[in-house]
C-alpha cells in the first residue's frame, strides 16, 4: 500500500473467512478490518493513539491505568486482528516487549502488507493458537495478558474453562493483570460464567461494560480485568464515565451480585462464547 494515498477496498481470502479492509470515510489513512462481514479491527496508521471501537477505548484505559505513564510493560496479546492495542502500547509506552498470537496466518501476512506496522523489534507477531501460546511461555514472563480471540465472532470453547485461566495466570507476574473481552448478550449467561471462572484463580477483579448491556438489553462487550490484586476502580470508574462511549466499572464488591450463581466453567463443559445477533458488527460499505 503506497504511503500517504488511501487504499481501496481490499478483499482476500485467509484461514478463518474472507477478510476485507475498508478506508475510513472520515480520517486519512484509517481503515477497519472486517471477517466474514463482522467489524474487528480499527487502525489509524498515522496515529495509533485514536481508538474508534468502544471496548478496544476501555482495554486501552486499563493499560494506562497499570503503570506510571510511559513505563514499558511486558504484554501478551491473545488475537491479532489489526494489531490495534498493540500498536497503541508501542506507541505509548516506547520500549515494552510485546508478544501477539493470532491463529490465522494469513491474515497476518495480510496485515503485514496492507496495513503496516511501525517498525519495532520488542513487538512480535507469532502464528499461533492463544493456548499454545500461553502454554509455550514461561512463568512470571508478562505483566499483562490480553485476551480477545474471536473465531466466527465467538470466543473458542477451549479459551473459556478453568484450565487455560490458570495457564494465563501462571504466566503472569504476580502484580499483572489479565484484560479479556467478552462479547455477549442477554441474560448474560457466558459473561456471568466467565467472570465466575476468571475470579476462582484471579480474585481481584472489575468489570467494564456499557450500561445497556450490563442491564441485559443489548448484546455488547464486557472486559473483565483481573488480577492478585486490586484493580484501578476509581480512576477507571471516571476514566469510563468520561469517555467518548460512556461506560460503567462494576467494582470487586459488586461482581459476586452479578455472578449470580453462575458455576465456574470447566474443559469438558466449557462452550463458544454467544453468537452476536445477525447484523450486530456490520458496518457501512
Amino acid at each position: 500500500m503506497p504511503r500517504g494515498r488511501r487504499a481501496g477496498h481490499v478483499v482476500a481470502q485467509v484461514d478463518t473467512g474472507r477478510a476485507e479492509i475498508l478506508p475510513d470515510p472520515d480520517r486519512q489513512r484509517s481503515f477497519t478490518l472486517l471477517l466474514d462481514g463482522a467489524a474487528q479491527s480499527h487502525v489509524d496508521l498515522d496515529d495509533p493513539t485514536h481508538l474508534e471501537f468502544e471496548y478496544v477505548r476501555r482495554l486501552a484505559a486499563v493499560v494506562d491505568l497499570l503503570a506510571p505513564a510511559g513505563r514499558p510493560l511486558r504484554v501478551l496479546h491473545l488475537g491479532g486482528g489489526a494489531l490495534t492495542l498493540p500498536r497503541y502500547v508501542a506507541a505509548t509506552r516506547p520500549g515494552s516487549g510485546q508478544r501477539v498470537a493470532e491463529v490465522d496466518g494469513a491474515l497476518v501476512e495480510l496485515v503485514r502488507r496492507e496495513l503496516p506496522w511501525r517498525p519495532d523489534p520488542r513487538l512480535r507477531v507469532r502464528v499461533a493458537d492463544a493456548r499454545d501460546a500461553v502454554t509455550a511461555t514461561r512463568d512470571a514472563a508478562y505483566d499483562v495478558v490480553v485476551g480477545d480471540v474471536f473465531a466466527g465472532a465467538r470466543t473458542p470453547a477451549h479459551l473459556s474453562g478453568v484450565e487455560f485461566v490458570a495457564e494465563v495466570a501462571r504466566v503472569l507476574r504476580p502484580d499483572g493483570s489479565y484484560l479479556v473481552n467478552i462479547a455477549d448478550g442477554p441474560p448474560l449467561r457466558y459473561a456471568r460464567g466467565q467472570v465466575a471462572t476468571v475470579r476462582s484463580v484471579l480474585p481481584r477483579a472489575c468489570l467494564i461494560a456499557d450500561a445497556a448491556v450490563l442491564r441485559g438489553r443489548r448484546y455488547g462487550n464486557l472486559v473483565l480485568v483481573a488480577g492478585r490484586t486490586e484493580p484501578p476502580v476509581a480512576e477507571l470508574t471516571r476514566r469510563v464515565a468520561g469517555d467518548w462511549f460512556p461506560g460503567r466499572v462494576v467494582p470487586p464488591a459488586e461482581l459476586d451480585r452479578f455472578v449470580g450463581g453462575a458455576r465456574v466453567v470447566r474443559a469438558d463443559t466449557a462452550r463458544p462464547s454467544t453468537p452476536p445477533p445477525a447484523g450486530t458488527f456490520d458496518v457501512g460499505r
